[in-house]
């Protein structure tokens, strides 16, 4: 399967300079894209690993690595399996396709292993969107030794208002996944995934929505559509296990949660459950803003940075 090696330069969407692309191998022969950067400014603050969320890939981070440069940090990203650059083992590469969630911790704790810990300084800190912010709270028992603090933004803790109750949709999917229908497409789900701007559950900042069509049309390799029943399916058991009575409780990575007010892709009221069982982790809603914080109007992305910015701040302060 073809493998993207290089990153896509747009002129609206220029490749950060000093990239260091690599393609890792995962233990069950999955390779990934991965690419790093050091800082732009001094003093040297760590490295941030950008853990995506589904059907992301690196290039959409562009902006969002050079503000984490110019802070002081490394940075480490990915593209998950089957989705951007990164291998996909499906005939029909559009297809956004898990059996279980142990394949995304797997793809994580790989290139943690051998990117970030291998050639990267530290201390390590994590930020991960919605698919990847339940990727990592999965992973968080064997991450609190790799990373000081997370941060997620509108993690996939719970589904939101788009379709069908999640009551109703995840014994669906599970019952399809078992009969045979798993590599499928979600009903009504598509190769192409379009939303137009003015309906658009993600972004209300219409600069960043278009330069992410503008990278796609450039590149579309790197798209998928919509997930399969499997993805769908497996990522309701993922979920369940975040409200398993011990795993709240015995999380020991300290972590910011910070949702969007009006997001209808995940649910702010699922990740504010699951804070009220943990010890170690808090909650922070801003008013207003849709799913993707890193994507919005600067009225949010800049409230987001400035709460990422002191929640990294204290962690340091509290190691010193």
């Amino acid at each position: 399967m073809v493998v993207r090696t290089e990153l896509f330069d747009h002129p609206g969407n220029p490749v950060p300079e000093g990239a260091v692309c690599a393609i890792v191998e995962t233990p069950d022969r999955v390779r990934l894209r991965t690419a790093r950067w050091m800082p732009t400014a001094s003093p040297l603050r760590g490295t941030v690993t950008l853990i995506q969320g589904r059907a992301e890939f690196i290039e959409k981070y562009f902006e969002t690595i050079a503000d984490l440069r110019a802070r002081g940090f490394a940075v480490v990203t990915f593209d998950w399996r089957g989705q951007g650059g990164s291998e996909r083992k499906l005939r029909n590469r559009r297809r956004g396709h898990v059996r279980d969630f142990s394949e995304y911790v797997r793809d994580l704790e790989t290139v943690v292993s051998g990117v970030t810990l291998a050639h990267m300084p530290g201390p390590h800190y994590a930020l991960a969107h919605s698919t990847g912010g339940l990727v990592l709270m999965l992973a968080a028992s064997r991450m609190r030794t790799r990373f000081e603090r997370a941060v997620l933004t509108s993690p996939l803790i719970g589904l939101g208002k788009v379709g069908v109750s999640q009551r109703v949709v995840c014994p669906l999917a599970n019952f399809l996944a078992r009969i045979g229908f798993s590599r499928a497409f979600v009903p009504g789900g598509k190769p192409k995934i379009v939303f137009p701007f003015e309906t658009n559950p993600l972004t209300s900042d219409e600069r960043r929505f278009r330069r992410g069509e503008a990278v796609l049309r450039g590149a579309d390799d790197l798209e998928i559509g919509a997930p399969t029943i499997g993805w769908l399916a497996a990522a309701c058991r993922a979920m369940r296990r975040l409200f398993d009575p011990s795993f709240g409780p015995a999380m020991t990575l300290p972590t910011l949660i910070v949702c969007a007010g009006q997001d209808a892709i995940v649910s702010a009221r699922a990740a504010e459950a699951f804070v009220r069982q943990t010890r170690v982790t808090s909650f922070l809603e801003i008013a207003g803003a849709r799913h993707e914080l890193l994507m919005e109007d600067d009225l949010y992305r800049d409230q987001f940075l400035a709460a990422f910015d002191a929640f990294v701040a204290e962690g340091a302060l509290l190691s010193a």
